[in-house]
């Protein structure tokens, strides 16, 4: 369909909570399309509508596992249930070139609908649950930045930090 904008860090956008999804229209589906094709084109694996400037509870996820029907369609996600711990580095479309150490659980099971509104569960673990629980937050207001240890890198300090790493 169509790209749109990123908003970046600092766009009030990012900080409000959206609005449940009560009916699909076609506004409702040029919108599903245009995050796919906006969050592929920046190589992103989870992309909300917040980040592209609208507050409604509809976020894509796409970590390259198999799922069902294509890339995951979250309308109006709720998390039903939460397990487990991992941390690692997590970036995010809206803070380009940056990453951050963040905690959260390794295991996520999520209640959404798809872009049919037919309510269906997702279950997953380490990337797959990171990356639900990111763009959930999204929806809520909240970005990754909030829950990062320690300072924010770019990719290449990041590439540095973790060359260092693998040779001690």
């Amino acid at each position: 369909m169509a790209l749109r904008q990123i908003r970046e860090i600092g766009d009030a956008c990012l900080n409000k909570k959206c609005k449940p999804v009560k009916e699909i229209n076609k506004r409702t589906t040029d919108l599903i399309d245009d995050l796919l094709d906006t969050m592929y084109e920046a190589e992103g694996v989870g992309l909300a509508a917040p980040q592209v400037g609208i507050l409604k509870r509809i976020a894509v996820v796409d970590t390259g596992e198999e799922y069902q029907d294509g890339p995951l369609v979250l309308i109006n996600p709720e998390v039903l249930e939460t397990e487990g711990e991992q941390t690692d580095y997590e970036g995010c479309l809206s803070v380009p070139g940056k990453v951050g150490r963040v905690t959260r659980p390794n295991y996520a099971k999520v209640k959404a609908y798809d872009a049919g509104m037919n309510e269906y569960i997702v279950e997953g673990e380490g990337l797959l649950a990171r990356a639900l629980l990111h763009e959930i937050e999204h929806l809520d207001g909240h970005m990754y930045v909030e829950k990062v240890s320690g300072p924010l890198l770019t990719n290449e300090e990041l590439a540095e930090l973790l060359k260092e790493q693998e040779e001690e």
